[in-house]
């Protein structure tokens, strides 16, 4: 199935399918991580309502949440339905969150990603990320990544 890769501000409308989106991308790493990953919990309905919510796919299969912190933007969670895996949508989310910065005029992106999620520590160098610091976070056991942007 194709996807257009159009990417907009999520709506209350979205909140159900960016909950569903996001645990199916996540439940896999419950067994492997030992606890329910923090993105599973966060409250979608208010972020959403704070404009930090972004959706691609009809129906919805990827979800971008971005905080902007001071000088930098914080991609909060990034996660590809399963079923969309391996066609670029989290490639296109990446690039989005770059625009995004740059529209804000932020020099920097920050992530970070559980240690156990090895797969991702694979995937965000590609894009240019790299690593600042692994720390522990209350139970998570977190890899901090950063990534300069252009103007």
């Amino acid at each position: 199935m194709g996807h257009d890769h159009h990417i907009r501000p999520a709506t209350a409308a979205d909140a159900d399918t960016v909950k569903a989106v996001i645990d199916a991308a996540y439940r896999p790493y419950i067994a492997r991580i030992g606890l329910r990953p923090a993105p599973m919990d966060a409250d979608h309905a208010a972020d959403i309502a704070a404009g930090r919510v972004f959706v691609t796919g009809d129906p919805v299969v990827g979800v971008l949440v971005l905080v902007a912190g001071p000088g930098h933007l914080v991609l909060e969670n990034i996660a590809v339905h399963p079923d969309a895996a391996r066609q670029g949508v989290g490639r296109h989310l990446l690039a989005f969150a770059e625009t995004h910065a740059r529209a804000l005029g932020l020099p920097e992106i920050r992530l970070y990603t559980n240690a156990l999620m090895w797969e991702n520590q694979e995937i965000y160098p590609r894009y240019g990320y790299e690593v600042t610091e692994r720390r522990q976070d209350g139970p998570y056991d977190r890899v901090h990544y950063r990534k300069h942007v252009r103007p």
